[in-house]
């Protein structure tokens, strides 16, 4: 199954339209990197009215409910982590914004950072993506990449600010 042939109907069901990311994840080219995109703004929502701790406790939340959502959308699409599915880009995003100062700068390079592990997929990440399958394992390959970004985020800000 393509992206293509997700079904515009799935928007209305309010699981459906969380896991596809309010329909980012229907972009015909690049869906997860779209999906980082939506969840800019959410960030930034997040960054400027949580503190640290609610911060982390909506972090959580979102991984739990993604495993979810995503279970619900993989059952519905009858595909395993289908490539529409970027509700786990949100979550990854989320993560490595985790403790960052808020700037353009660090927006930016913090989407960078986590598409680059998102699509490359470094050990032990490819091992999760292939092996963990459902909604746990949709999420879990994010969350992995999301750490690593994470990681390569306070390097950088130790290192050049």
């Amino acid at each position: 199954m393509t992206v293509k042939t997700v079904s515009m109907s799935l928007l209305k069901d309010p699981r459906h339209l969380l896991s596809l990311g309010f329909g980012s994840g229907l972009a015909p080219k690049a869906p997860g990197t779209f999906g980082t995109l939506v969840a800019i703004p959410l960030y930034l929502l997040m960054a400027i009215y949580l503190s640290d701790l609610f911060y982390i406790i909506t972090l959580i939340v979102a991984f739990l409910v993604g495993i979810y959502l995503c279970q619900q959308t993989t059952n519905a699409l009858g595909v395993d982590d289908h490539p529409a599915i970027v509700w786990d880009e949100f979550v990854g995003y989320f993560i490595t914004m985790l403790f960052v100062p808020l700037s353009v700068t660090t927006v930016v390079l913090g989407f960078v950072f986590f598409r680059i592990f998102d699509i490359l997929k470094p050990w032990p990440i490819s091992v999760i993506d292939s092996r963990i399958k459902g909604g746990l394992g949709v999420m879990l390959d994010d969350v992995l990449a999301g750490l690593f970004a994470l990681a390569a985020m306070h390097i950088s800000l130790w290192l050049f600010y």
